[in-house]
């Protein structure tokens, strides 16, 4: 049976059909179920996430079950199946295990590096196997694929590096005060992108929160969804003086924080610095407070800097764990390859060995005064002449399986000892 990988991804299918191909985990349980009935994929995992759907499978015929799994799942979705088949991609064998691992290591995904969908695969696997959809060949594929990602993980650094402006911001804040465990912080507007440094920000350890916005309700609202507190608009310099980081987004037009009012509020914090995340276009912070004593400022263009030097980063330690990846698919397709011919070196073995014990039953029967000195004999050197002969043909299916050529070599030994059959 093949092994194969079929479905779409960010790489050659729009958002929207992904939307529309996308699986909820209570519907994926029945399309497991009515896959598997099919009797075409005894081994079947579906991966449904926001940037690709893919189906795993085994099968003997590996077109028809791509076929037959994407008609269910249309179905389920109410597409076209024929709309949707001259988009997908099917990898197999050799081709199967390197996407998948790729898949796991986070080196197909559209940000490089990120931790998301190791989990999401891990949930896929744990979903079919409570649905018995997992065989002994998906197990091996999946539980494998973990450690590698695991192994890009440790032994790389492809997720270290900061690549969204709100996290970039939150790794300088982490730099510039030795770690962020107990600093208070300000937003300053209630922006998408500066509620998403705030969450970061509160996720690394810093506290309280404090929102303030021109619109009172918003700042209570977002002060509630990150559990800290409003501050009045016109109270700012306020609470400027007592927090150690201000994130600001409001999309004034003009600046909202003055570098006088900044310089004021430097004057009572004996040395502590004060940190501004401006996430606004245009600038929320004045170019001035820069040159200020303890005062940092990064705006927007500062932290794309940091995210494009980061990506380039990111780059260089994919290309690390590629290799890796490559090492691991060749140990894993030459394992493979061992595993499907030890049955034929099990049958082959227990047929010569059915042979021998006949024969020399047979010769013993006619020596009826052989001492137990001949008998030994006869029995030990009847087991060399066996393991001789049986020298030759394992070495060759074993030498076949690291190459990826067992099947045509399993075929042949079969064939020429009768495997299967008794004389």
């Amino acid at each position: 049976m093949a092994l194969f990988v079929a479905g779409v991804s960010h790489k050659n299918a729009p958002v929207a059909l992904r939307e529309q191909l996308a699986v909820e985990e209570d519907k994926l349980r029945e399309l497991l179920g009515d896959i598997q009935r099919d009797g075409v994929l005894p081994e079947v995992v579906v991966l449904s996430t926001c940037n690709r759907v893919e189906v795993y499978g085994v099968a003997d015929a590996p077109g028809e079950a791509r076929a037959m799994a994407f008609r269910h799942l249309c179905r389920y979705r109410g597409l076209d199946f024929s709309a949707v088949e001259s988009v997908l991609y099917t990898h197999l064998d050799a081709e199967a295990v390197r996407h998948a691992f790729r898949v796991a290591a986070s080196l197909d995904s559209m940000m490089i590096g990120e931790p998301q969908i190791l989990g999401q695969v891990k949930d896929a696997f744990a979903l079919a196997q409570a649905c018995e959809t997992v065989g002994p060949q998906l197990h091996t594929l999946f539980s494998q694929a973990f450690g590698v990602a695991k192994r890009v993980r440790t032994e790389t650094e492809i997720a270290r590096h900061a690549v969204s402006v709100s996290f970039a911001a939150v790794e300088l804040a982490k730099k510039i005060f030795a770690g962020l465990a107990r600093r208070a912080v300000l937003l300053v507007g209630a922006g998408k992108m500066s509620e998403l440094a705030a969450k970061h920000l509160v996720e690394q350890g810093a506290f309280p929160v404090y929102v303030t916005n021109r619109t009172w309700a918003r700042a209570q609202d977002l002060a509630r969804a990150l559990s800290g507190t409003a501050v009045p608009w016109d109270e700012m310099d306020t609470a400027l003086a007592s927090v150690d980081i201000v994130v600001t987004s409001t999309g004034a037009p003009e600046p909202v924080v003055k570098a006088a009012a900044v310089a004021r509020v430097m004057h009572g914090r004996r040395g502590r610095p004060l940190f501004f995340i401006d996430i606004a276009v245009p600038r929320d912070v004045e170019p001035g407070v820069d040159g200020l004593q303890d005062v940092y400022r990064y705006d927007i263009d500062d932290l794309k800097q940091v995210v494009d030097a980061n990506l380039r980063e990111r780059a260089r330690e994919a290309q690390r764990a590629e290799t890796l990846v490559e090492r691991e698919v060749g140990k894993f397709l030459t394992r493979q390859g061992e595993v499907e011919v030890i049955p034929t070196i099990v049958s082959l073995r227990a047929r010569l060995e059915e042979i021998r014990v006949s024969e020399v039953k047979r010769t013993l029967t006619r020596l009826p005064d052989a001492t137990p000195e001949t008998r030994a004999a006869i029995d030990a050197l009847s087991t060399a002449m066996i393991n001789k002969i049986l020298h030759a043909p394992i070495t060759k299916l074993r030498e076949s399986s690291r190459a990826g050529a067992s099947r045509s070599w399993r075929e042949a030994v079969h064939e020429l000892f009768g495997l299967g059959r008794r004389s």
